[in-house]
C-alpha cells in the first residue's frame, strides 16, 4: 500500500541537483530506476523527469529509513529527504554524478509490479508492446527528452507569431465534408439522424474565413485527421503549426517564415540557419531529383541523356523517345565494381515504378564494361560520362521510358543507392530548400478530368492567368513548400480572392456552379463581402519535431499513437459500442 505525503513537499528536482546545493536538506520524489543493497549500505538510482539522483541509506544514518528503502523495487514511487553530501565514487556520465542525496526518511507513495518493458534509453523492443504500454514507455529519460523539445518548440513558434502580431485562435473540430485530398473521419449526428460531421484533414476554410473577418493575421498548434494508409511519417491524427495572413504576397510569407525557421532551430538545436534559404522552381526539383522534395545533401542528379543518345541502335532508348519520354542516367559514385546479381536487384526496384528496365555503364580506368555497349558508339559513351561528369570507378545507372516513369524511377532509385553507400549515415546537415511554382492542376487520367495540385483556393501565378480554360496544365501556382533533407517540412499558398477567378477555377476542376456552392457555399458566400489578399502556410508539427529530436519514426514524438493500422494498443480503439448508442445515432449495420 502507498503512503500519504502528509504535507511533505517536493523542494527540488531529482536532476536538478548540482554541487551547489552541498550541505542543503531537500525532499525529492520520483521513481527507484534501480536498487543495490552492499550490506550496511542500500543505495536508489531515483528518477524523474530532469534526471536521475543516486540516494544512500545507512544502517548508521537511519536504521528504520535503511530497512524500508531496502523493500523498494524497481518502478517503486518514493519520497525521500535527505542532505546533499560529495559522492565518493563519482560519475561523470550524468550531471548529478558529482553529488548524492544520504536519505534520512523515505515514503513508499506506491509499489509497482515488475514493469513488462524496461525503463531505460534506446529501448529495443517490439513497438507493439511500447504502444500498448505507453505509459511506461513515456517514463524512458529518451522519450521525455523528445517531449521536452516539443514543448519548447511550440512555445517558441508561439511567441515568435504572438511577437509579429498573430492573434492565436481556435477553430471547428466537428464540421462539414469537403473534398480535400484523403478520406474524412466522419462523426454521425444524434440531432439529425443520417448526416455526419468530418473531423477537419486542416483548418483551411476556417482560416480564411478569419482573413474575410479582419483578423488579418492567425495562428494555431492545431490537430488534424486523415483516413489514409500510413507509413513511418504518417498518423491519422497529427498536428499543423497553421497560419494565415491578409494583405501580403509570397515573399512576405517566405521570409517571415525563413526567421522562425532560423529562431526553431538555433534555440532548439544550436543549429545556424543561412537565409535567405535556397529556392528551387518544382520543374528543376523533378528534372534533376526526380521529387518534389529533393534530399540536397548529396549529389546524384540526374542528367537527361537524350540528346546524346538519340540517334543510337538501342531500340529500348529510341521507342522511349520516339513515343516522347526521355532517357535520363545518374552517377553512382564508387560503384563501378558491383556485381550483376546487385545491379539486377536495382533493376527490380525500378520495376516497382513501373520503369520497365535499367541500363548502365561502369565506367572504370581503362576500361568501360556496358551490356549496351554494342549498341552505342564509344563518342555516345563518352558524351554521356562528359555530360554526367562521371569519375572512375562510378556506375552510370540509365532508364528510358516517359518522363514521369524516367523521374520517378530515378528519384527513388538516387535516394536508395545513397542510402545502400551510407551516404547520410553520420550526415548531421540540415538542408533546407524553398520548392516553388508548383503546377496549379494535374490531369488525372482515371476521372478524365483536373484536379487540384493543392487545393482550389490556391492562386495561379498572374502571367499564368490566360492559358487557364485554354492549357490548364501549364499554368504554375502561387504555392510553396520548404523542403528539409528531403522531407516536405510545411506548404502553403497565396489564395484566390476574387470571384470571377474562383469561379473560373471551379470549372477547370469539373465543378457545376452548384456543386460548387454545395461543398464550399459557406467560403464562396464570405467572399461577397470583401475579403482581402491573403495566403498562408502550415507546418507538419510532428515532423518537425522528429528533425529536432533525431528520429525516424513519427510516433515516437507523439504521446500516444496509433499503430500502422490506426490502431490504439493502449485504448484498443476503435472499438464496438452499445446497441443502444448505435440507436440513438439512428445506425444500422447490414453483413456484407
Amino acid at each position: 500500500m502507498g503512503e500519504a505525503l502528509n504535507g511533505l513537499k517536493r523542494t527540488i528536482m531529482c536532476g536538478e541537483i548540482r554541487e551547489s546545493h552541498l550541505g542543503q536538506k531537500h525532499v525529492v520524489m520520483g521513481w527507484v530506476q534501480r536498487k543495490r543493497n552492499l550490506g550496511g549500505l542500500v543505495f536508489l538510482d531515483l528518477r524523474d523527469r530532469e534526471g536521475i539522483l543516486q540516494v544512500v541509506f545507512g544502517e548508521g544514518i537511519n536504521k528504520a529509513a535503511f530497512e524500508k528503502a531496502d523493500l523498494v523495487k524497481s518502478e517503486y514511487c518514493v519520497a525521500v529527504e535527505g542532505e546533499v553530501v560529495k559522492r565518493e565514487a563519482p560519475n561523470e556520465n550524468i550531471p548529478t554524478g558529482m553529488i548524492e542525496l544520504k536519505g534520512e526518511s523515505i515514503k513508499i507513495l506506491s509499489e509497482s509490479e515488475t514493469p513488462p518493458i524496461y525503463i531505460k534509453e534506446n529501448l529495443d523492443t517490439d513497438e507493439m508492446i511500447r504502444l500498448k504500454y505507453r505509459y511506461l514507455d513515456l517514463r524512458r529519460p529518451d522519450m521525455q527528452k523528445i517531449f521536452k523539445i516539443r514543448h519548447k518548440t511550440a512555445k517558441i513558434v508561439r511567441d515568435f507569431l504572438d511577437e509579429n502580431g498573430f492573434l492565436e485562435m481556435e477553430t471547428p473540430m466537428l464540421t462539414k465534408s469537403t473534398p480535400e485530398g484523403a478520406r474524412d473521419y466522419v462523426v454521425p449526428s444524434r440531432n439529425y439522424p443520417g448526416m455526419f460531421y468530418a473531423l477537419p484533414q486542416s483548418p483551411q476554410l476556417f482560416k480564411q474565413l478569419l482573413m474575410v473577418s479582419g483578423y488579418d493575421k492567425y495562428f494555431q498548434i492545431v490537430k488534424c485527421f486523415r483516413d489514409e494508409d500510413l507509413r513511418a511519417n504518417r498518423q491519422p491524427e497529427f498536428t499543423q503549426i497553421d497560419m494565415e495572413l491578409s494583405f501580403v504576397d509570397m515573399e512576405d510569407i517566405i521570409s517571415l517564415n525563413e526567421k522562425l525557421i532560423q529562431k526553431i532551430f538555433k534555440e532548439v538545436k544550436n543549429v545556424g540557419v543561412k537565409l535567405p534559404i535556397r529556392r528551387m522552381p518544382y520543374s528543376e526539383a523533378m528534372n534533376k531529383y526526380g521529387s518534389d522534395k529533393p534530399d540536397l545533401r548529396f549529389g546524384m542528379e540526374i542528367v537527361d541523356i537524350s540528346d546524346i543518345v538519340k540517334e543510337c541502335d538501342f531500340k529500348v532508348f529510341k521507342d522511349a523517345l520516339e513515343n516522347g519520354g526521355s532517357v535520363r542516367a545518374i552517377s553512382v559514385p564508387n560503384s563501378a565494381d558491383m556485381g550483376r546479381k546487385q545491379i539486377d536487384k536495382l533493376t527490380d526496384f525500378v520495376k516497382t515504378f513501373k520503369a520497365k528496365g535499367l541500363a548502365w555503364i561502369a565506367y572504370k580506368e581503362g576500361e568501360i564494361k556496358s551490356p549496351i555497349s554494342k549498341f552505342l558508339k564509344e563518342e555516345e559513351i563518352g558524351a554521356i560520362i562528359n555530360k554526367i561528369d562521371a569519375k572512375f570507378g562510378d556506375l552510370i545507372l540509365i532508364v528510358a521510358d516517359k518522363n514521369s516513369v524516367v523521374l520517378q524511377s530515378l528519384g527513388a532509385l538516387r535516394l536508395d543507392m545513397a542510402k545502400k553507400l551510407e551516404l547520410l549515415k553520420d550526415n548531421k546537415e540540415f538542408n533546407f530548400v524553398w520548392i516553388t511554382e508548383f503546377p496549379l492542376v494535374s490531369y488525372n487520367e482515371e476521372e478524365e478530368r483536373y484536379q487540384a495540385e493543392h487545393h482550389p483556393f490556391t492562386a495561379p501565378m498572374d502571367e499564368d492567368i490566360p492559358f487557364l480554360e485554354t492549357d490548364p496544365g501549364r499554368v504554375r501556382a502561387k504555392a510553396y513548400d520548404i523542403v528539409l533533407n528531403g522531407e516536405e517540412l510545411g506548404g502553403g499558398s497565396i489564395r484566390i480572392h476574387d470571384t470571377s477567378l474562383q469561379e473560373k477555377m471551379f470549372q477547370v476542376l469539373g465543378f457545376t456552379k452548384e456543386s460548387a456552392w454545395e461543398r464550399f457555399g459557406f467560403l464562396l458566400d464570405a467572399f461577397k463581402f470583401g475579403p482581402p489578399p491573403h495566403g498562408g502556410l502550415a507546418y507538419g508539427f510532428d515532423r518537425m519535431v522528429m528533425f529536432l529530436a533525431e528520429t525516424e519514426n513519427i510516433k515516437d514524438v507523439i504521446a500516444f499513437p496509433k499503430n500502422q493500422n490506426a490502431y490504439c494498443p493502449l485504448t484498443e480503439a476503435p472499438n464496438v459500442i452499445d446497441q443502444k448508442q448505435l440507436m440513438e445515432l439512428n445506425i444500422n449495420f447490414q453483413e456484407k
